[in-house]
């Protein structure tokens, strides 16, 4: 079972794969500044109690801050606390994506040692270009539990050199999404999948994004089976 937290909400574009990122456009939908970054009143979610048990219940994998980024600057008076509260729910299983993760050595908390093995980081690279400049960073620093996720998938990535699996435990996916959707060509999402076979990490493409190329055609598929249309492929490594 999985949940989401959003410890704070808001962001800013810092690379190509942002640009039609969907918390802007569900910001931008609803008139209100994606840039401006909050503090949301779920922030204390992990400790909450509900009537005879805690709110987010053991077990649980809780996907943390889907609408910001957990490493923005904005949010580092908020950070320990964050910190803190994954801390104490050892008995879940956190996870977060990020393309900052050249700021995570500024953001660790001092109990960090190699890494809470409760937390799960997801450095994101949408291009070649992203992938050579965030993976080596990725890869030298003390992390417990690391995958990479290519999502929106933007062009091809060698991924090849960056994937010792006593590392990479898992490498995801995906189109972009929204009506202004970038293409993700298929053989693209092949050449990764090749990559994970051959090193033996695990695989998942998780959607297709809004505007599929396959063997020279071009698919426009509804956001509601995106994830359905990939899962068909059948593509998936374990």
């Amino acid at each position: 079972m999985s949940v989401g937290w959003n410890p704070w909400h808001g962001c800013r574009r810092v690379s190509e794969g942002c640009l039609n990122c969907y918390v802007f456009r569900i910001d931008s939908a609803h008139g209100k500044p994606c840039s401006h970054v909050t503090l949301n009143n779920d922030f204390l979610l992990p400790l909450r109690e509900g009537k005879d048990c805690p709110k987010i219940q053991s077990g649980e994998r809780v996907y943390t801050c889907f609408s910001s980024d957990f490493l923005i600057e904005d949010a580092d008076p908020w950070r320990p606390d964050a910190w803190r509260m994954m801390r104490l729910r050892p008995d879940l299983q956190f996870i977060f994506f990020t393309k900052r993760i050249d700021r995570l050595s500024l953001c660790l908390p001092d109990d960090w040692d190699n890494g809470y093995p409760n937390v799960t980081i997801g450095c994101t690279c949408e291009n070649q270009a992203r992938a050579d400049e965030r993976l080596p960073i990725f890869l030298s620093l003390p992390i417990a539990h690391r995958m990479i996720v290519c999502e929106p998938l933007l062009g091809p990535i060698h991924l090849k050199p960056y994937l010792n699996r006593t590392q990479i435990e898992s490498v995801t996916v995906g189109g972009e999404s929204g009506q202004n959707a970038r293409v993700c060509d298929f053989d693209w999402v092949l050449g990764i999948q090749k990559s994970c076979a051959e090193a033996k990490v695990a695989f998942s493409y998780h959607q297709t994004g809004a505007l599929l190329r396959r063997d020279g055609t071009f698919y426009r598929i509804p956001r509601h089976r995106q994830q359905e249309q990939a899962k068909r492929a059948a593509i998936d490594l374990s």
